[in-house]
């Protein structure tokens, strides 16, 4: 048995049939491409996600109100008021393994400046926020803690705001704007963002000192929120160990009572995105896979058509000595061909349609290497097992009955 001539008779008898050949390959050429542009916007929109909560810092820490029931009834976190000013100061008192602490109120609304406006949020922080968050200002400066303990009407802002009140190219420091009727004078300029990862325009933000939103505009003494930053990224459990404690102690919560807050950190939010885009690029990647399926079937039936039309070929070759297992390989060397051809070429249109195509539709995308592999050993199996079959029934012919076939 010569392999090296099988495969020259097998390559041959695909090459006669070249439409018939190309037709076959279709089914795994769509299949493939499809595969791999679903692992590559999966992959690419995680990559994207992760970078994107990157930029917000990797050791950042979000506490939340939350796990409050009341007759039975969870609480809605926004309307919870577990957070309060001492929770905040003993925070900074007491934090060993945070750098950054800042609470956060917060409040929508119209910002106008003559006879401009537009919508937006306002979020009262402390100015320890913008490095907890990576903000940079690039005009002007940011707010003091002078300002939040008058709670002076200050703001700094977005470069949409910006855009949309005073005009591109302008520069706003120094003007008054107005929030909810409430004055307030820009000292700083954010540096631009752009959108995020969900579409989310963060230049459309306006922070001002925490003190003034509470007093002045959201009339609270409870805070949203409170976003700390993690000395490092691995000490981040430890920081949220602490944190625990110092809210748990200064709530006076029982040692069988369950939290009133929550405490999420960046990488655990990362840890989620990433599970969710997994099983997203998962459920893509199998209504993909279908399309193999149906291209192995396909596969087979052209075999089975391509034995019976040969059955005269395949007795006349039986006649002169070629085996059962000679014919069964040639046959199953013919299916790997079409497969593998197929598979290449699906390959190739499927990084082409990743790198060059879905980029220009706006969406993220990267070819992870190892979803080629696979594609090209599923093209092997698909070969194999759908060939299978029409091989042994080739296999099995009776050489006479076979020459007499018409």
């Amino acid at each position: 048995m010569n392999i090296l001539n099988l495969f020259k008779v097998s390559l041959k008898a695909v090459a006669n049939n070249k439409m018939r050949s190309f037709l076959s390959m279709l089914g795994i050429i769509i299949g493939v491409a499809a595969v791999i542009i679903m692992m590559a916007i999966g992959q690419g929109s995680k990559e994207s996600i992760r970078a994107e909560l990157s930029t917000m810092g990797t050791n950042l820490l979000t506490i939340r109100p939350g796990a409050d029931m009341r007759g039975g009834v969870r609480q809605d976190p926004s309307a919870m008021q577990t957070l309060k000013m001492a929770d905040y100061q003993r925070i900074l008192a007491e934090k060993k393994f945070v750098t950054k602490v800042s609470p956060e109120v917060t409040a929508s609304g119209q910002v106008i400046y003559g006879n401009n406006n537009t919508t937006t949020t306002v979020y009262g922080e402390s100015p320890d926020y913008l490095d907890i968050k990576q903000w940079t200002v690039e005009q002007g400066d940011c707010f003091t803690e002078e300002d939040i303990r008058k709670a002076a009407k200050v703001c700094v802002i977005g470069k949409t705001i910006v855009d949309e009140l005073f005009g591109a190219g302008t520069n706003p420091i120094g003007k008054t704007i107005r929030f909810k009727s409430i004055p307030m004078r820009v000292v700083g300029v954010l540096k631009s963002k752009g959108y995020n990862s969900w579409g989310m325009d963060q230049d459309n933000v306006m922070i001002a000192p925490y003190s003034t939103v509470m007093k002045r505009i959201a009339a609270q003494t409870w805070f949203t929120s409170i976003n700390c930053s993690a000395i490092t990224e691995e000490l981040s459990d430890a920081a949220i160990d602490e944190l625990t404690q110092i809210l748990r102690d200064n709530h006076k919560l029982k040692a069988d009572a369950d939290d009133d807050f929550t405490i999420r950190s960046q990488a655990e939010m990362m840890e989620t995105m990433s599970t969710t885009m997994d099983t997203v690029t998962i459920i893509l990647v199998v209504a993909a896979a279908f399309s193999l399926l149906v291209a192995g079937i396909g596969i087979m039936n052209i075999m089975l058509v391509s034995v019976t039309e040969r059955t005269k070929e395949i007795g006349l070759r039986m006649s002169v000595g070629a085996t059962g297992l000679v014919i069964s390989i040639q046959f199953l060397i013919e299916s790997i061909l079409i497969s593998l051809t197929g598979g290449l070429l699906g390959i190739l249109l499927g990084c082409s349609v990743s790198e060059f195509i879905v980029p220009m539709a706006g969406m993220p995308s990267s070819v992870p290497a190892w979803s080629i592999y696979v594609s090209f050993l599923v093209c092997v199996f698909i070969g194999v097992l759908f060939g299978y079959i029409p091989a042994q029934k080739a296999a099995r012919l009776d050489p006479i009955e076979a020459i007499r076939y018409e």
